[in-house]
């Protein structure tokens, strides 16, 4: 896909959302086993397979300069959700809220049995955001300079659209301030005295890798461009175009 098309796409996309789709969103890609409630989805489940490594945009490509973005090496997370603990403290998540979550599914085995895998969950930082497209207010924008998906708390008005809209159920209502929260790759509080996100540090099994796309010798390139790698990203159907990438390495 080619820069010019990525940045038309990237904050109108090639088409608006209908009202079907506002409503259906949640239900195209997962599976919900649980309960909804204070803005949390208990036992959550993907029903999308996985997309090949042609998900990667190939150099020259890029829209962004450095281009964020994180690659979750899915089988080493062991649940210990010290990245929940650190977002929490590091971005002043209330207990009812969460920037990244830990979601437990289970893969059947080939003698009948099963194995548990666990998944973090954030923000996707989509080229093609749904949250952006739908937003009334440009609350919710893509920076121009890193991709990364910001929320501009000012000018959230709470009507909870992009909630609704996003494709990974990664935002939550911050009652306190009356605005829409969500993971913004710490921005702010970490990325802008040159610290990687919270999450990052925090793993001791090093699941989440960050790092610029464009950078070749950065360790998200090499694991996304290191030959036979499986490779692939949430809810690929959607057109959303993740920055965040999920691999067995």
């Amino acid at each position: 896909m080619k820069i010019q098309e990525l940045k038309k796409m990237k904050n109108e996309g090639t088409r608006d959302l209908s009202s079907r789709e506002r409503r259906h969103f949640l239900k195209m890609g997962f599976i919900i086993t649980g309960v909804y409630l204070g803005g949390r989805v208990l036992s959550l489940a993907s029903t999308v397979k996985a997309a090949p490594s042609s998900m990667v945009p190939q150099q020259g490509e890029y829209s962004y300069s450095p281009h964020y973005t994180m690659v979750v090496r899915e089988q080493r997370c062991i649940d210990c959700e010290r990245c929940v603990e650190a977002c929490r403290s590091v971005n002043e998540v209330p207990e009812y809220g969460r920037r990244t979550m830990i979601h437990e599914k289970r893969r059947p085995m080939a003698d009948d049995g099963f194995e548990t895998v666990f998944m973090p969950i954030l923000c996707n930082h989509c080229n093609r955001p749904p949250c952006v497209r739908v937003c009334p207010t440009t609350a919710t924008y893509k920076d121009e300079k890193t991709g990364i998906v910001v929320m501009n708390r000012d000018r959230c008005i709470g009507c909870k659209t992009c909630m609704t809209a996003c494709p990974y159920n990664a935002r939550y209502f911050k009652e306190e301030g009356r605005y829409v929260d969500k993971c913004n790759f710490c921005r702010d509080t970490r990325l802008a005295q040159g610290e990687l996100p919270a999450c990052v540090t925090a793993c001791p099994a090093e699941v989440r890798i960050f790092g610029d796309l464009t950078d070749k010798k950065s360790r998200v390139y090499s694991l996304l461009h290191t030959p036979d790698t499986y490779v692939w990203v949430l809810r690929p159907e959607t057109g959303a175009l993740p920055n965040v990438y999920y691999t067995t390495a």
